[in-house]
């Protein structure tokens, strides 16, 4: 069996493996990195043989490493290393899952009320995790504007009620961490993504926000914008910030990963709605709240329709994929949690 590994800014990682039906019995670790010195690759291959199948990918890495560490010579891995090892055998096991062993569902914009899109992100896992839908990616559009704050923020340390209620902004708390969200129409570009767990198996949570993102820098460098993933969770290009990402993993089995970018923003209403202090502020591509954020819409001149037709098309042609929309099902599901959860004061305000 065979597993593959592409470390990100790195070097490809391939591994065949035999078992007996309950431990590796044989391994061969190959790729294009490089390894000093050579003969390491022996105790690397050593190193995986009689783990269990069953052994995670945090184990297997953490075998090799103290295979490495008890040699007499340091070993150097350049373009790689053990987790990468370890994420190649759990692909070959039938652990651990890439992109292409998966079919996504591809949701174009659909127009509503942005308190649905929030809970639609706790509906669609649980769609997924049950075998009822495919992965898949979904951009958001909306016709109302409204706040989205992180899971764990303060609802009075985020929000100026009298700058909210002047222009007739609500508030919503999502189910991700992060940061607030100023969204009004046309302003941000949002998307979801809802992918199995097994995607990022072995990976760090470092490592799974930019894997996870590696489809859109390939679009943004087709509108001619050059970005690069800052860790933890933000994309940046040369003129600063472009957007942030949140994630949430769930129990049953899947992640849901999403992302909101900047196309062109108010940032004088923002600064009238949002505490925004200058720090905030010096990652945002503007020195002053009267200045508009706006660096999709200038740095490639394009509208936000058309950028979105770039990213799906460009996710449609890296990944295979089936167009399609919301049930009526998962939109009524939605409907309650807004009603029960999503709408609330208890839930928008459980951090005051």
């Amino acid at each position: 069996m065979r597993g593959e590994y592409k470390v990100r800014g790195g070097k490809l990682v391939s591994v065949d493996v035999e078992t007996d039906g309950e431990v590796i019995t044989s391994a061969r670790v190959f790729g294009d990195f490089f390894l000093e010195p050579d003969d390491a690759l022996e105790d690397i291959d050593a190193a995986l043989v009689g783990q269990a199948v069953g052994t995670s990918a945090a184990d297997l890495a953490a075998a090799v490493t103290r295979r490495l560490e008890g040699r007499t010579v340091p070993v150097r891995l350049i373009g790689f290393d053990a987790r990468a090892v370890a994420v190649a055998v759990r692909r070959a096991l039938g652990r651990a899952t890439s992109w292409d062993d998966l079919t996504f569902d591809v949701i174009p914009p659909v127009v509503l009320p942005p308190v649905m899109h929030v809970a639609l992100d706790e509906v669609l896992p649980h769609e997924v995790a049950s075998g009822a839908r495919r992965p898949l990616l979904r951009i958001w559009d909306w016709d109302s504007p409204l706040v989205v704050i992180g899971s764990f923020q303060s609802v009075r340390n985020e929000i100026d009620p009298e700058g909210a209620a002047r222009h007739g902004i609500g508030v919503v708390r999502r189910i991700t961490g992060g940061g607030a969200m100023f969204m009004e129409a046309g302003n941000c570009i949002t998307y979801s993504l809802v992918v199995p767990s097994s995607l990022v198996e072995g990976l760090s949570f470092e490592d799974a926000y930019a894997y996870l993102d590696d489809w859109v820098m390939g679009a943004l460098a087709e509108i001619g914008v050059r970005a690069r993933y800052v860790p933890l969770n933000d994309i940046a290009s040369e003129e600063g910030k472009i957007g942030g990402a949140a994630q949430r993993r769930f129990a049953d089995g899947v992640v849901l990963h999403h992302v909101t970018m900047a196309y062109d923003i108010d940032a004088e209403k923002m600064g009238e709605v949002l505490r925004i202090g200058k720090e905030k502020l010096s990652d945002k591509g503007t020195r002053s709240a009267a200045k508009r954020v706006d660096p999709m819409r200038s740095q490639t001149g394009m509208s936000r329709g058309a950028i979105i037709e770039v990213f799906l098309d460009h996710f449609r042609g890296r990944y295979a994929t089936v167009d399609s929309t919301y049930t009526d099902a998962e939109l009524a599901a939605a409907r309650e949690l807004v009603a029960t959860k999503f709408g609330t004061p208890e839930w928008t305000g459980r951090v005051p």
